[in-house]
């Protein structure tokens, strides 16, 4: 299984607002059958991001154009595998 870094840009505000809701409902069922690790928005309005989990990146961006913002126009998507490190978060102190 590989980390996908999906940045959702925004295009059009109004589609994106519509939307949402369902992107939403997406995103959920996404996270609910083990395809997305995490998900937020830009706080500068200026789109999101979602880390998906699949085998490959084609698999990834099949599921990608599902999403109700990319089959509406809404948004735009540019997907990057993500080698995902975890944080360390002993102190030496």
């Amino acid at each position: 299984m590989s980390y996908y870094a999906v940045l959702l840009p925004l295009v059009d505000q109004e589609k994106s607002n519509l939307v949402r809701p369902a992107h939403l409902e997406f995103l959920d069922g996404m996270k609910q059958a083990g395809h997305v690790s995490a998900f937020g928005r830009f706080t500068d309005g200026s789109g999101g991001l979602v880390i998906f989990n699949a085998e490959t990146y084609e698999d990834c961006e099949a599921l990608v154009q599902k999403d109700p913002y990319v089959e509406s126009g809404a948004r735009n998507y540019e997907i990057h595998e993500w080698g995902l490190l975890w944080a360390d978060l002993k102190s030496d102190s």
